[in-house]
């Protein structure tokens, strides 16, 4: 998508620290982070939201899970804990247009998330 900022981040257009990549996926630090580990998994190819995926896109998702448990392994927060989250359209706090996986650690997560 031409204004999407993760489409141009997964193209090298925009500058990031890169933490994790590979052929479909890209992990870099939130620019707003929530907590001390706060990292974006996305897919490189375009989904505007999770209501958007297909079911061939199961094997994708599955990935992005994984990942986050390498960079929580990574990150050395696995054993202390960490929260994955995916956030669907506005309502329910999507701000970019484009799928991703929030991991977040460092800190105790608390319920509701904040």
């Amino acid at each position: 998508m031409q204004d999407c900022v993760f489409c141009k981040i997964a193209q090298g257009e925009l500058s990031t620290t890169v933490l994790y990549e590979d052929d479909d996926l890209i992990a870099f630090p939130d620019l707003d982070p929530k907590a001390p580990q706060h990292v974006l998994i996305i897919p490189k190819r375009h989904v505007s939201t999770l209501n958007d995926v297909a079911e061939e896109d199961a094997i994708l998702l599955g990935r992005l899970m994984l990942t986050a448990r390498q960079l929580a392994q990574q990150l050395n927060i696995a054993e202390s804990g960490y929260r994955v989250l995916m956030n669907c359209n506005k309502g329910g706090g999507q701000a970019v247009f484009h799928i991703h996986l929030h991991l977040l650690g460092g800190r105790t997560m608390q319920w509701p998330p904040g």
